[in-house]
């Protein structure tokens, strides 16, 4: 099944997040001189599904490839949420 970078983008907002893994995983596989987009994408639907290092290991790779994508956002983001609900470790 071929998606477009759109379609995936609404599996992601649906909350099918396995299938859009997926594609993008494949898409990534045949488009490997690809933008950021498709990388920021599996960072989201790595996010929603609570997969923290997975979403930033792809968020870091959004941003090598665009220093001004979306990705450095979400990845301020992430690391905000991380520090919050971790702040006791950095106090032992």
């Amino acid at each position: 099944m071929d998606k477009s970078l759109p379609d995936i983008k609404e599996l992601i907002r649906k909350d099918e997040l396995e299938k859009a893994i997926n594609l993008l995983t494949e898409y990534i596989s045949t488009h490997p001189a690809c933008s950021d987009e498709p990388y920021y994408l599996l960072g989201n639907a790595y996010r929603k599904q609570g997969n923290w290092q997975l979403a930033l290991n792809h968020y870091l790779e959004a941003i090598e490839r665009n220093p001004d994508s979306p990705a450095t956002t979400a990845k301020k983001m992430v690391m905000d949420i991380l520090e919050f609900y971790n702040k006791d470790m950095y106090n032992q």
